[in-house]
């Protein structure tokens, strides 16, 4: 049971300094006077009257007033008595125009399930049996180390379809999620946001509660169960986390009590023309203490191993999205947003600071430098940034016809110039197979035979290029249609041969992602790459290395990204020697041809490509080889 609010508290909170105000504001049980009951406590400097209304008294908005406290903005109520699962709301009345509303605690730990919209009074420990990873978790979250994510919608990923097709709850998530990770060998599943969300069809990026698992799923603890499962069977968890808009439900955060205390009064600052939704006004202090207190409490209480940081650049610019005209400069007459800025800045200080071993991802498309540099060298202080612009690149190189992708070839390669600049991680993501683009096997061009080969090589050109790896839910087994969150992942694929053969597919390249060092120790040093073949344009062949600390951890990876087999293409290599075919995605297996080099090719002793020695390989169609000397 946590004390009552201190002075302390309240000072870091309106100082913006407090990081874990979700022990404080919010409903806890406690003990007052020797009596147990439950402490509530909300932030509404501009109300009036507060009252606590509930299911234990009749939703009665004046029976149960709340008292302020200093001047502060908070107003708190003792209530004895109350038990886990009472449901409540908060009653203001503001100081403006008698202004009445009944708003959802922005710091419950649960919320109703939709489409009711109170909260619930939920504090009820959970024992946690990860142990072991979260003493090795440096190790698990390691820059240096393989980072390979599945990134899923919990609401969409597998459903029961004999019980109205509903979604799966947490606890029946989890053996199911568990065999399919390990199966495929990723290292950690990230979540499209878990934080409650009232319309589905934001797949959890509309965010009313800051601090709830949704409940579409099961109470915390059963989410609590989701995330220490998957720690005990070696899986890392990272969240999706929404700090750059937040919805305009009534019962949510805005216009919280008669004024805009958590977005800005001024459209042109406070709203989002992309999504209709509210801006967080960086520059309030309690603004940044709750926001802090928000992704502290999904690492303090729920063991998250990182945060993806949705629409990071569109907290960085002020005119993001708006037309001329539209928008206010800062003080200095610039486009950046300063208070998102230094907001940004001290929320990696902090959780770096008290959480080293896990990692901060941003969602950033711009060309920001720094982003996933520390904050004394003048970056943003995250530890990796989504790569959008190979994303963009490649999937526009690889949905041209194979013909005309010659005159392409530096789309190709063009991430070399800037791979090292941050620390970068290649997604294919959710965004990339929705909203009419189709799903990522249907830009593919060429017949079926094809689409499958090109997509077999993009993954395959993902796994040997330098940076972290990410893969939306179903990508891995090709599946046709779009995603729909509506609907789950078409696992009735798998009976056919071509989508089974590209889940073996991922599963080999993650395996060799994982256990050989050359592919991941130095993803963020441009010592771990080295060009053999950039300009063969002509052929639209592409060839590299991968190395790791040590000379004797050397990948070479090769991709023909035309349907032309090339036999006896001659390639340079640093040694002699047998190299061995590690990975062929022509192979038989995973739907190819078979077209390969009958497990390596012996190094001849003849320089090529200003290497000593040199390989003369069969090139597949469609294909990338990995082999190792």
């Amino acid at each position: 049971m946590l004390p009552p609010l201190t002075d302390q508290d309240l000072y870091l909170f309106n100082e913006g300094s407090h990081l874990r105000l979700y022990r404080k504001l919010g409903a806890h049980r406690c003990r007052v006077n020797g009596v147990e009951g439950v402490l509530f406590a909300v932030w509404a400097p501009d109300a009036e009257h507060l009252f606590l209304t509930g299911d234990f008294n009749g939703w009665n908005r004046s029976s149960h007033p709340m008292r302020t406290c200093g001047v502060s903005g908070i107003w708190e109520l003792f209530m004895p008595g109350i038990q886990n699962g009472a449901i409540y709301k908060y009653h203001i009345v503001s100081r403006h125009n008698g202004y009445r509303v009944d708003k959802a605690d922005p710091f419950a730990a649960y919320a109703e399930l939709l489409p009711k919209t109170a909260s619930v009074v939920w504090d009820r420990p959970y024992t946690w049996n990860d142990d072991d990873w979260m003493r090795r978790r440096r190790d698990h979250n390691a820059l240096e180390g393989p980072i390979s994510v599945y990134e899923l919608h919990l609401e969409s990923w597998m459903r029961a379809p004999d019980q109205g097709n509903r979604s799966l709850t947490y606890r029946e998530l989890a053996p199911r999620l568990i065999d399919h990770v390990r199966r495929l060998g990723f290292t950690h599943v990230e979540l499209m946001p878990v934080m409650e969300y009232p319309f589905s069809g934001s797949w959890g990026y509309q965010t009313t509660g800051y601090f709830a698992p949704t409940s579409r799923f099961g109470t915390p603890e059963d989410f609590a169960f989701l995330v220490d499962s998957l720690h005990q069977n070696g899986i890392g968890v990272f969240l999706d986390w929404v700090p750059s808009h937040f919805p305009s439900d009534q019962h949510g955060l805005s216009f919280f009590d008669g004024t805009h205390l958590f977005e800005h009064a001024d459209p042109q600052q406070g709203y989002h023309p992309d999504w209709g939704s509210l801006i967080f006004n960086y520059g309030r202090n309690e603004v940044r203490s709750f926001l802090m207190s928000s992704a502290f409490s999904w690492l303090d209480r729920y063991h998250i191993d990182g945060l993806r940081v949705d629409a990071v650049a569109s907290m960085l610019y002020l005119d993001y999205s708006r037309k001329e005209g539209e928008w206010i400069p800062n003080k200095f007459g610039g486009r950046e947003n300063l208070e998102a800025i230094a907001f940004l800045k001290r929320l990696n200080e902090e959780i770096y600071a008290a959480y080293p071993d896990v990692q901060i991802i941003a969602e950033e498309s711009t060309a920001w430098g720094g982003v996933s540099r520390p904050t004394y060298c003048q970056g943003l202080g995250f530890g990796m940034k989504w790569d959008m612009g190979w994303m963009h690149d490649m999937l526009v190189y690889i949905s041209q016809d194979p013909v005309h992708r010659k005159y392409h070839h530096n789309t190709l390669t063009f991430r070399m110039l800037y791979a090292f600049t941050e620390n970068f991680m290649l997604p294919l993501s959710h965004d990339e197979v929705v909203h009419g683009k189709g799903s990522l096997l249907r830009k593919m061009p060429g017949d079926d035979w094809q689409k499958y080969a090109n997509l077999r090589l993009l993954y395959g050109t993902m796994f040997g290029q330098p940076g972290k790896k990410l893969l939306f839910m179903g990508d891995e087994i090709a599946q046709w249609d779009e995603w729909d969150y509506q609907k789950s992942v078409d696992w009735h694929l798998l009976q056919y041969p071509p989508h089974a053969g590209m889940q073996q597919w991922v599963a080999d390249l993650n395996r060799l992602y994982r256990n050989e060092t050359a592919l991941h120790a130095l993803d963020f040093e441009s010592g771990g790459f080295e060009w053999i073949v950039a300009d063969d344009g002509d052929q639209s062949v592409m060839a590299f290395l991968r190395k790791g600390r040590n000379p004797g951890e050397t990948i070479l990876v090769v991709c023909n990204f035309t349907p032309v087999p090339r036999d006896g293409y001659k390639i340079g290599v640093p040694r002699g020697g047998f190299w061995k075919e590690l990975l062929n995605s022509d192979a038989p297996v995973y739907g190819g041809s078979g077209w390969g080099n009958l497990g390596g090719v012996e190094a001849h002793p003849e320089g090529f490509h200003g290497r000593p020695y040199s390989l003369e390989l069969s090139l597949p169609p469609l294909g990338i080889l990995f082999l190792k000397g």
